[in-house]
């Protein structure tokens, strides 16, 4: 490849990020063109890695959920090596309590991904003070988190700084200029840039730039911590509830989250979606309501009419996308960067792909 962008991303958040330094580490001179990095998905969610509490159906989804999970400990590794760095990665486990019983407490399980169903006493004993309409839960010890908005972007931000990606902030692509064949260049408010390939990494605002059924879904979110004087810390795991989910950092910091909003771009925290939050985690989990809160924020996931990304080739023979993660781009970095490189920069084309391709919407 011989310009001097061999390779444009466009979108600047998590998964752009992630496939920037994986790109450079395998020796592309690499571009990311990042619009607004506040905003992205990478920093509204609470950093879960959930493919089990999810329950996300068995076939390709959570074959891709399950792989990338299992990259997480030496990705984080990898990066935190890179920079110095924390990622806050912890392989803590998710208990799922519930309200009502469910007519079976058997989940398809392998014996890479064991679950265990848990009564009222024994849940209480994995997790003491949970509520009293808590009537038993799941535990899955293989599921963990990362603490994105302090350690996972911020590391992947120095990596790619420290490995020379070139990046450009506050832009704002306008268009993709195309042949039948390929894109040409692009068109933004800083001036025109072409490359040999660009990668779409947009996340919410794909479909600002493509025919492409990627559309915003707004999540308000809030963190709580827990007083000097708990000794020691009361939560040592994920606590995945109906609509509600509270993560708890090694260093005492607890994430809520998050609603879920067909809103499109509607900026901003609303009463509604912050008593929505407090109401269900204080259910879940009623000492809650003593913690001093610290932050709220909000941002856009990118949803898809199956909820399922986007990855692969495209109409365009230089052009790839990686969109669409939704609620699960944090889970998927790490396979979404290798998937991706393999078939940029080799044309491996993974088997995977085809059940993510974008012309399932459109033959």
């Amino acid at each position: 490849m011989k310009p001097e962008n061999e390779i444009i991303l466009i979108g600047g958040g998590l998964i752009g990020l992630s496939l920037a330094v994986e790109l450079k580490l395998r020796g592309a001179t690499v571009t990311v063109l990042s619009r607004n990095q506040q905003e992205a998905a990478g920093l509204v969610g609470a950093g879960m890695l959930a493919p089990q509490a999810e329950q996300i159906p068995p076939g390709p989804m959570l074959d891709l959920c399950l792989r990338s999970r299992a990259l997480y400990n030496d990705w984080t590794r990898k990066l935190e090596k890179l920079t110095g760095l924390e990622t806050g990665y912890w392989p803590c486990g998710i208990l799922a309590p519930v309200y009502e019983r469910p007519d079976s407490t058997t989940l398809p399980q392998t014996p890479d991904t064991p679950s265990y169903w848990l009564e009222r006493e024994a849940i209480l004993q994995q997790q003491p003070g949970l509520g009293d309409d808590v009537v038993g839960g799941w535990w899955f010890p293989q599921d963990g988190q990362v603490d994105n908005r302090r350690g996972l972007v911020k590391t992947l931000y120095r990596a790619a700084q420290e490995l020379g990606v070139k990046i450009i902030e506050e832009i704002t692509v306008k268009t993709l200029v195309t042949s039948p064949e390929k894109v040409t260049e692009i068109i933004t408010n800083q001036g025109n840039f072409s490359a040999d390939h660009y990668i779409l990494t947009t996340g919410a605002w794909a479909g600002d730039l493509l025919s492409i059924p990627v559309y915003p879904r707004k999540g308000q979110m809030l963190s709580v911590r827990v007083p000097d004087d708990f000794e020691p810390l009361p939560l040592k795991q994920v606590l995945f509830g109906s609509n509600i989910y509270i993560v708890p950092r090694r260093d005492g910091l607890i994430v809520i989250g998050a609603t879920s909003e067909d809103v499109g771009f509607t900026c901003g925290l609303t009463p509604n979606g912050i008593e929505t939050l407090l109401s269900g985690a204080i259910r879940l989990y009623p000492i809650l309501k003593e913690f001093p809160i610290q932050e709220f924020w909000w941002g856009f996931r990118p949803e898809t009419p199956d909820l399922l990304p986007l990855l692969g080739p495209s109409y365009w023979d230089n052009l790839t996308l990686a969109v669409g993660h939704y609620r699960n781009g944090i889970l998927l970095a790490p396979v979404t960067a290798e998937l991706i490189s393999n078939w940029v920069l080799d044309g491996q084309y993974d088997p995977l792909f085809e059940q993510f391709r974008s012309d399932r919407f459109h033959p």
